[in-house]
């Protein structure tokens, strides 16, 4: 991988202070190999059950979500000014780990950065849910930040 130059990047981000050494990273190896970024942050699906919660629920929840990931998006952004580099902010809906994979795959993406823990915490071992079915199904190369 020393050798190789990545010149489309993927930077996944939830907001959580676990994905900032993504970012950070992210963000270095784009400036050393002057490569396009792409901060993107997936909005999980939003479902409760009609007995438990009111579709009003739902809806508040999922506009949350988007808030979240568009403040999220900028810190990217933000990050990459600092260091000179353009960074293009995208939000998807749908399954997190799918929608990374399905994204780097349309738009020809050489490296997948994403921190091995999100904003929920948990664990599977070392690497969360989601950084875990990136490594596992992505075709991509991925760098995984602690």
């Amino acid at each position: 991988m020393a050798n190789e130059q990545f010149k489309r990047i993927l930077i996944a981000t939830d907001g959580s202070k676990n994905s900032q050494n993504a970012v950070n990273s992210g963000i270095e190896i784009a400036k050393m190999n002057n490569a396009e970024v792409y901060a993107l942050y997936v909005i999980p699906p939003v479902s409760a059950p009609s007995a438990q919660r009111s579709r009003g629920w739902a809806e508040s929840l999922k506009q949350d979500l988007t808030e979240d990931g568009k403040e999220s998006t900028k810190h990217v952004k933000d990050v990459g000014s600092n260091a000179g580099i353009d960074v293009e902010s995208v939000l998807l809906e749908g399954d997190p780990g799918e929608e990374i994979i399905s994204f780097a795959d349309k738009n020809n993406i050489d490296l997948i950065v994403i921190g091995s823990l999100g904003r929920s915490g948990i664990q599977k071992f070392l690497l969360g849910s989601v950084a875990e079915k990136v490594v596992r199904n992505s075709k991509k190369h991925v760098l995984v930040v602690p």
